[in-house]
């Protein structure tokens, strides 16, 4: 029997991209067994969407290995200062950051204010998205498509861009999420299938683009994970079957998860550039 849930009260969340503490359960970001061993002692790290979901466990997984961290969010206000609190409980310093990533001069002054604070910047990770469901191609409004491009690809290319002026050659270290849409696609996800495929190949144009940096570029590919994510773009009705179509039967919790964002960002992936980690209870996908 597993540890986690196979199945979830129906529930609907109104507004992107969700809040947290309204879940039922609440997602479980770090096991109490996870024993952090100073693997990102001294390092410093953005997590664009960290007041929430992956980008919660992730951060809380960085702040046990010895990094500081900058939580990026767009206006979660509440959940952004439970993280801000997680990550001091470890002994590390957080630095919140409130802002919409689909604006570069935003990116620009982000990475400006974590320099400021921390004097340094060593990992990058893009993981701050949207999505929208859709039955069909027409029901994409050209608002919706805009929105999710501007957030899920723009986003991600204007953070990448704003943090290479300070991300240090030989050790920086960016992690973009992707999906396992990116390799399978759904159609009922158009639009979001279609920015997770562009951030899949991002992920390896970068790491090509900034190997003579020494700068190496990876990602994380999730399956269905238990985030505001899901109440928050799914009916009500979806949810009590959401991640049981996986060969695990379950959905993922997040801390399941960031567990990769700390190996691809810390030395003991030193020769790791270009790929990704899929996470995604079994599913197979192509390479």
């Amino acid at each position: 029997m597993s540890e986690f849930p196979t199945t979830f009260p129906p529930q609907h969340q109104s507004g992107h991209p969700g809040d947290e503490h309204k879940m039922n359960p609440e997602p479980v970001y770090i096991r109490e067994s996870y024993r952090g061993s100073g693997k990102l002692r001294g390092k410093v790290a953005m997590i664009t969407g960290g007041d929430s979901g992956i980008g919660r466990a992730v951060a809380v997984h960085f702040a046990r290995e010895g990094a500081d961290v900058a939580i990026v969010y767009l206006n979660e206000d509440k959940d952004a200062q439970t993280v801000k609190q997680e990550v001091e409980a470890e002994g590390q310093r957080c630095l919140l950051i409130k802002g919409d990533q689909r604006r570069s001069a935003f990116c620009d002054s982000a990475c400006e204010q974590l320099v400021k604070e921390f004097g340094q910047f060593d990992i990058l990770v893009n993981n701050a998205a949207v999505q929208y469901m859709e039955k069909t191609i027409e029901d994409v409004t050209d608002e919706q498509l805009a929105e999710t491009f501007e957030t899920n690809v723009y986003g991600y290319f204007y953070m990448t861009r704003a943090a290479i002026k300070y991300l240090p050659e030989e050790r920086g270290a960016i992690i973009n999420t992707t999906s396992v849409l990116s390799y399978q696609g759904m159609g009922k996800l158009l639009t979001y299938s279609t920015t997770k495929g562009a951030n899949t190949t991002f992920t390896r144009a970068l790491s090509g683009n900034l190997a003579d940096k020494g700068i190496r570029v990876n990602g994380v590919a999730p399956g269905p994970i238990w985030t505001p994510f899901i109440p928050s773009t799914m009916p009500a009705a979806m949810i009590p079957t959401f991640g049981q179509d996986t060969p695990l039967g379950r959905a993922g919790q997040p801390c399941e998860l960031a567990p990769a964002y700390v190996y691809l960002a810390c030395e003991d992936s030193s020769y790791v550039t270009g790929q990704v980690i899929h996470v995604n209870g079994g599913t197979v996908v192509g390479a």
